[in-house]
């Protein structure tokens, strides 16, 4: 078989991968997954390749991984056979939630930024800061980002008392709004910043590519 985006997998320290494969195509389709720990050094175990993103090079990786007549105790199988979808569900709520937070911190640090260089920059005899759409996109930042912010925590607070399985609209939410709106201001700083934005002397254009 063959997996695709697999992040970390050229990381030192990762030893171990979580495959998750189908395991009874006859079973219910929510019941036919598999979850089997694969050590990195299992014969026929291949990372292909390390697949950049949006030109983006992430040294742990994103990688492409075959298996060639993989063989591993049964013992290695994790929780009961066919409940692979149930796990990867109990963790993809919480788990948003992290990667959400993540990048809410990321527009916080780049609408910092923004911040700073518009107040420092003068154009056309005032501060970048002091021109309408300028000002307008600062503003525009932080409405949003706080926006976001409390969406997320109440998607965490609906987690801590009712579950996850109850909070999936709302998990949903998220996980479409943060990074939109991640990108929207790395997008905003980047050109108030100019061509200074998309090169590696800030961190926007990684943070942008990241979102």
């Amino acid at each position: 078989g063959r997996k695709w985006f697999i992040t970390n997998a050229a990381h030192p320290n990762c030893k171990i991968f979580i495959v998750m494969g189908k395991t009874d195509p006859e079973a219910a389709s929510h019941q036919q997954q598999s979850m089997i720990l694969v050590p990195r050094d299992t014969p026929g175990v291949t990372i292909v390749r390390n697949i950049t993103v949006v030109n983006h090079y992430a040294p742990e990786g994103h990688c492409e991984i075959t298996f060639d007549n993989v063989r591993v105790p049964a013992r290695n199988l994790l929780g009961e056979e066919g409940s692979g979808f149930a796990l990867a569900q109990a963790r993809l709520g919480p788990g948003r939630i992290h990667h959400c937070m993540r990048s809410i911190g990321a527009a916080e640090l780049a609408l910092e930024l923004m911040i700073d260089r518009a107040q420092s920059r003068v154009a056309f005899g005032k501060p970048l800061n002091k021109h309408g759409t300028v000002g307008e996109w600062i503003a525009r930042s932080r409405i949003e980002i706080d926006q976001a912010r409390l969406l997320v925590l109440k998607t965490a607070w609906m987690i801590d008392k009712v579950g996850a399985k109850a909070a999936r609209k709302e998990i949903s939410m998220i996980k479409a709004l943060v990074p939109t709106v991640h990108t929207a201001v790395c997008d905003r700083a980047m050109q108030v910043f100019g061509a200074m934005g998309i090169s590696p002397d800030t961190p926007l254009a990684d943070s942008w590519t990241l979102g």
